[in-house]
């Protein structure tokens, strides 16, 4: 089990969360096939997933061993983009998360589970009961300040960076603040903060310099500093883990870059991922490619089952299907309206902005427009996006 997951995982929020919730499945039998993974049977990952489960049947009562596995499934539905690991994970710790005094380690990884639901409050419970068991776990303040951040509450998310400081190393605590600051009016110095931090520790690991490349690429974005964002985004893919938050930066950054053709070779092997699909949908529309059509059809296919399995956690996005591929501003505005209601990060404010702006329907931007104004929040797309709203409200 990993003993501490970075902030940046936390924050694969924005593109765990935006996926369809499969509900999870107990198998009749130990013999049944749930999944073939996406892995050649060499690969080392899939070796350790196998290992993992192998030990888990063997000791299912072994609380260490079910955590380790539900750990693996979580980090793959990150990674994937494929949100049935999630619901395998919630399937392997529910003996213990249901129970009426549950361990430490199991509400933790329930709150994992329940913020990837988009169920906040829930996982914020969850933490808080863990952090009254054991406030020494550093990662109950990393995922407590990484919801926050989420929430738009910057002074919960301020608070829980505190917390994390005995507790971690100064890069995590320089990354914690960074993330802050990069939302509330301080991107040149969650820049600089953030770069100089990684500088000094050359040796940290692979994951959390993908996460502070990854950031560091979107403080450049937000400082209208094109070039040096992609040597940034080019650095985190550099390190060659397999991860869905920066496929879908990237891709957002091409395509705000006028550079579709780029998108299409970054994500052409990305079908399996709703969030990275639609990016590839895009893209391809935006080059004018005849790819594009299948694509639009499938993305609607799983949105119509989204819906009918009651699923909201992927609203920005199919806003923007919405939006760009269907031309229905209205529903667009309606669906981003609802989901900044519940996550409130910069793209979800974007997202309501710009629906708002094609539907000439204004006053559903306001509560984006309070939020930069608050914050102080830094973007040329987002301050031009606001000053067309202010000037055509007026």
């Amino acid at each position: 089990m990993r003993h501490l997951l970075p902030l940046g995982f936390a924050l694969i929020l924005g593109f765990g969360s935006g996926a369809a919730m499969a509900a999870p499945y107990t198998p009749k039998s130990d013999a049944e096939v749930l999944e073939r993974l996406p892995f050649k049977a060499t690969a080392a990952e899939g070796r350790e997933l196998r290992a993992l489960r192998r030990a888990h049947a063997e000791q299912p009562q072994d609380l260490e061993r079910a955590l380790a596995l539900a750990q693996r499934y979580f980090d793959l539905a990150s990674a994937e983009g494929d949100p049935r690991y999630v619901g395998y994970a919630e399937a392997v710790i529910r003996p213990w998360s249901s129970a009426a005094a549950p361990p430490v380690e199991s509400l933790i990884m329930r709150a994992l589970v329940r913020q990837y639901r988009h169920e906040f409050d829930a996982a914020l419970a969850d933490l808080g009961r863990a952090a009254e068991i054991d406030p020494e776990i550093a990662k109950i303040w990393t995922w407590r300040a990484a919801i926050l951040l989420v929430q738009a509450d910057y002074a919960g998310a301020r608070a829980a960076c505190a917390r994390l400081a005995p507790l971690a190393s100064a890069l995590l605590n320089t990354s914690c603040n960074a993330a802050i600051d990069a939302r509330t009016g301080k991107a040149e110095q969650a820049y600089s903060d953030l770069s100089a931090a990684l500088a000094r520790r050359p040796d940290a690991g692979p994951e959390l310099k993908l996460w502070i490349q990854t950031r560091l690429a979107e403080a450049a974005v937000q400082l209208g500093r094109a070039e040096l964002a992609e040597r940034h985004f080019k650095a985190g893919l550099a390190l060659g883990i397999t991860d869905g938050y920066i496929l879908a930066a990237y891709a957002d950054f091409l395509l705000d870059q006028g550079r579709p053709l780029d998108a299409v070779a970054l994500l052409k092997d990305w079908e399996r991922s709703d969030v990275l699909l639609l990016r590839l949908a895009l893209s391809e529309q935006a080059a004018g490619l005849p790819s594009a059509a299948a694509h639009v059809k499938m993305l609607q296919e799983r949105f119509d089952a989204s819906a009918l399995r009651g699923d909201k956690l992927h609203q920005q996005d199919e806003a923007r299907f919405h939006l760009a591929m269907l031309g229905d501003s209205k529903g667009a505005v309606r669906l981003a309206a609802e989901n900044y209601r519940v996550q409130r990060e910069a793209s979800d404010a974007r997202m309501l902005m710009e629906a708002a702006l094609a539907a000439r329907d204004y006053a559903a931007a306001q509560p984006a427009l309070d939020w930069m104004k608050s914050s102080g929040y830094e973007d040329p797309v987002c301050e031009k996006l606001a000053q067309q709203l202010q000037a055509g409200a007026n």
